[in-house]
């Protein structure tokens, strides 16, 4: 009986090892970087400089619950969602 239970352990340790090494070097990280990219999208305010995902910069000056408004030149305005925004900067 207890050969069996030690077979079965050495033949599930392989997949047990792949899950941890999987779960610390991809489902982590990447849990990680949301939760930051949420926070970062929720602590968006009127002023802040942004750039968005397609290399547009420019500064808020206006939020909403759904959707932004970003100044990008004088007298040029776009209006997008939030999760247009790839990053904020000082």
């Amino acid at each position: 009986m207890s050969t069996d239970l030690s077979q079965l352990f050495g033949l599930a340790l392989p997949f047990i090892i792949i899950f941890v090494v999987f779960y610390l070097l991809i489902w982590r990280p990447q849990s990680i970087e949301q939760k930051k990219r949420k926070e970062m999208l929720d602590n968006l305010k009127k002023g802040d400089k942004v750039v968005t995902v397609g290399g547009i910069r420019g500064v808020i000056t206006l939020v909403k619950k759904d959707f932004i408004v970003v100044k990008i030149a004088d007298k040029v305005e776009i209006e997008m969602d939030r999760t247009g925004i790839a990053s904020v900067r000082d």
